[in-house]
């Protein structure tokens, strides 16, 4: 059997897109661990379903690499954005899309019949620890400092329909990633795992960010790490609210709003390539 898939990505953020109005996948699982290894088969950071809905226009339905799925993904769920108005013939400036998190809105810019960025309300911030979740007590934590892997760190944890901990350093450049990475995702405090962002603050409307996602390891962009980002930058007294903030990715630049009620973020997606493949 032959399954035909779309290739795109946000901010270098990639991942394996099929077309599920179309086509039935009985495993995404297995399948993804398989056809995200960049070695042997496509190649990406796990697959994405784009499936019908009875309550929004789509569904997405996404898988990391080692087949968990996944809550939400700000990277991916932009280019479901585009993939509906110019493949599903969905051409309208605002989708509404089904997922694990709830249903997302987005605002599509769109020139020449195409979209060429894509705004997401990612709803409310979560600050508490419970439902984050992680282990601390408190109403929030907000550079608490922790022992993580024998050294002490600050962090600041947030949820944006995934957990995320965020850690400011000096540098994002010189970090052992692949090291510190595993260590703060499969941490006990975190009893879901956790996505990590490394921030390294320029300016109260810039900010530079590496990730390491649970599930996937280092990926080149983290759409809701970004608003995990700016959120804690925030808490932190180190940008203001209601204020564009451009986050600036190993893949790309995202721009996020953090506000009281919810977050926005607008970026870029893109297609890279179709194919088929043997299931």
């Amino acid at each position: 059997m032959k399954l035909k898939f779309t290739k795109m990505h946000g901010c270098g953020n990639d991942y394996i897109y099929i077309d599920c109005f179309r086509q039935t996948v009985s495993d995404p699982a297995g399948l993804s661990m398989r056809l995200s290894d960049r070695h042997f088969s496509i190649g990406g950071d796990g697959i994405v379903l784009i499936c019908p809905s009875d309550v929004a226009d789509v569904q997405m339905r996404m898988f990391n690499i080692d087949g968990s799925e996944g809550n939400m993904c700000g990277n991916a769920i932009r280019c479901i954005g585009k993939y509906a108005y110019e493949r599903l013939g969905i051409q309208k400036e605002t989708i509404r899309v089904d997922t694990k998190s709830g249903v997302k809105e987005l605002k599509l810019s769109v020139k020449d019949n195409q979209v060429v960025s894509v705004t997401v309300d990612m709803g409310k911030a979560i600050t508490d620890p419970e439902e984050i979740p992680v282990l601390l007590e408190g109403d929030s934590v907000v550079s608490r400092p922790v022992d993580i892997g024998g050294k002490t760190w600050p962090i600041t944890c947030v949820s944006m329909g995934n957990p995320h901990c965020v850690v400011f350093v000096d540098s994002v450049e010189d970090l052992p990633l692949s090291d510190i990475g595993p260590v703060f995702e499969k941490n006990a405090l975190f009893p879901e795992q956790v996505n990590t962002e490394f921030i390294r603050v320029i300016d109260e409307k810039h900010i530079q960010m590496r990730v390491w996602e649970r599930g996937s390891g280092e990926t080149l962009a983290c759409g809701t790490g970004a608003c995990a980002a700016v959120t804690a930058c925030v808490l932190n007294g180190f940008v203001p609210a209601d204020t564009p903030v451009e986050v600036q990715l190993t893949g790309g630049t995202l721009s996020i709003v953090y506000t009281k009620d919810t977050v926005f973020m607008t970026g870029p997606a893109a297609f890279a390539f179709d194919g088929e493949v043997a299931v």
